[in-house]
């Protein structure tokens, strides 16, 4: 690569928005780009694997604090790798626990769709559910 891009170039370069950039450089997540000497911000080689290790670890799920500890350990020579095994499962827990969320969620949509006769009749069993308050 050899030369520095610009904030748009690295958007494009890594997929991640300039706003978000700015904002992974603001919460400290990634170290703030150099400025050229008209204040634009400079992305080097390093900033630029950093931002694709951070885009590939969010579109995983990873929160910004996890990629946050993912950085810091990959980073860190003398990590061990159950750290970031742990962090990993951790993450999967999380992820089947909102899928079995969802299958509750979907099982319950098709509930209702199926209870609804879809026709000319004003009654529906959604809008029954959806104005009965659940607790």
């Amino acid at each position: 690569m050899g030369r520095s891009l610009t904030i748009g170039e690295a958007s494009k370069q890594t997929g991640v928005p300039a706003k978000t950039i700015r904002y992974y450089e603001e919460t400290g997540l990634i170290p703030r780009a150099e400025r050229a000497e008209n204040g634009y911000r400079l992305y080097g080689e390093k900033a630029i694997h950093l931002l694709k290790f951070v885009k590939r670890a969010r579109d995983l799920g990873f929160s910004v604090h996890d990629v946050g500890n993912l950085l810091a350990l990959w980073a860190n020579d003398s990590r061990a790798s159950s750290e970031v095994k742990e962090l990993a499962k951790r993450h999967l827990e999380q992820i089947e626990t909102k899928i079995s969320g969802l299958n509750v969620l979907r099982n319950t949509m098709r509930t209702l769709i199926d209870s609804c006769h879809g026709d000319s009749r004003a009654d529906c069993p959604i809008l029954e559910d959806l104005a009965t308050p659940k607790e």
